[in-house]
């Protein structure tokens, strides 16, 4: 297996996909250039999901945000994320129709993430974690209930405890081995925010990711997520996150769990509400109990302003952000700490 990483700084593998992946790399470059972010690839919403349906691609989009928040160049950064707003590429990410052209025109979704890299002069590497074409499937046995597909799970409000659920891949889905090397031979590996069955489980549950999580030698923080989301993840508390990562790891794994302890002020929780996103309870007697160690800090962010008149496809996204720089030195100071 190929070693992403070269040698003499913290080598940094991130694990998640979309804007929570974004919002970490985007900060953890400050600190290392030895970056390699895993995404995850069910997604099927929104200009990605039109690429995939109608041109057979490998979904571009969580790859394209990694790609653009590891880049230095920042007027290539704006053309990648630029989205036209109007014609027959409406809605669409310049960033996504060039990865789904090189892919294409090289019949290798690897070397067309390669390419994209250096366009964008990235530090750091970008990995997608299956290079599989995937759906994702999400069942209760017990019901006899199945929903098929990232956007349909996405959406959904859940009539049944997720946490009863099982994911999976349709089809099974390899681990791409350069992701596999990643996580071992990291120094820390970080499982970033973002949505519990439609970015991080879709990705944890690839064979050989949750066995490589469970014998690295790696520190394996996961960055809990700010709010619940409605209809899904209500009520859960920062242990019932972290549980749930480990369930689709498949073991033990983790070593820190970062939490949010700020409380917003009234115009944040009033925006929070806006969106039916209420924090997520600290269950501080739950989380002592636990093999992991959690760690409180001042996370939160502002609300981002929106995804512009031009994202038009049809896709759900949270505005609801950390304060990336915030999250990124706590992650360093707690793994020096350890050290």
């Amino acid at each position: 297996m190929d070693d992403p990483f070269t040698p003499n700084e913290i080598k940094i593998a991130v694990i998640g996909g979309g804007t929570g992946s974004f919002t970490l790399l985007s900060a953890l470059k400050n600190h290392t250039r030895q970056l390699a972010a895993v995404v995850n690839m069910v997604d099927d919403g929104g200009s990605t999901g039109v690429l995939r349906d109608e041109l057979g691609a490998l979904p571009p989009g969580d790859v394209r945000q990694c790609l653009v928040a590891l880049s230095d160049s920042p007027k290539i950064r704006d053309l990648f994320n630029y989205r036209f707003d109007e014609g027959t590429f409406q809605g669409h990410a310049f960033g996504n129709l060039l990865l789904t052209a090189l892919e294409k025109m090289t019949g290798n979704f690897t070397e067309a993430v390669e390419t994209a890299s250096e366009i964008l002069r990235v530090n750091g590497v970008v990995i997608p974690a299956t290079l599989d074409n995937v759906r994702l499937k999400m069942e209760w046995p017990e019901v006899s209930t199945i929903l098929h597909g990232e956007r349909v799970i996405d959406a959904d409000f859940f009539k049944y405890d997720p946490r009863r659920a099982d994911l999976s891949l349709v089809p099974a889905a390899k681990a791409n081995p350069t992701a596999l090397a990643a996580i071992e031979k990291a120094d820390l590996v970080v499982i970033a925010p973002g949505d519990l069955y439609t970015s991080l489980g879709p990705l944890l549950v690839i064979d050989g990711v949750g066995e490589a999580l469970q014998k690295t030698d790696a520190t394996i923080m996961y960055v809990s997520n700010l709010v619940t989301k409605q209809g899904q993840t209500a009520g859960f508390c920062v242990s019932d996150h972290a549980a749930e990562i480990e369930r689709f790891i498949g073991g033990d794994a983790l070593d820190y769990v970062l939490y949010n302890q700020q409380v917003p002020t009234d115009e944040l929780a009033r925006r929070y509400e806006e969106e039916h996103a209420y924090l997520v309870e600290i269950d501080h007697d739950a989380l002592n109990k636990k093999r992991y160690t959690a760690v409180g800090g001042n996370f939160l962010g502002m609300i981002a302003d929106g995804h512009g008149a031009a994202d038009v496809l049809p896709v759900t996204r949270s505005l609801i952000r950390h304060d990336a720089d915030a999250v990124a030195r706590a992650i360093i100071d707690v793994y020096h700490s350890a050290k």
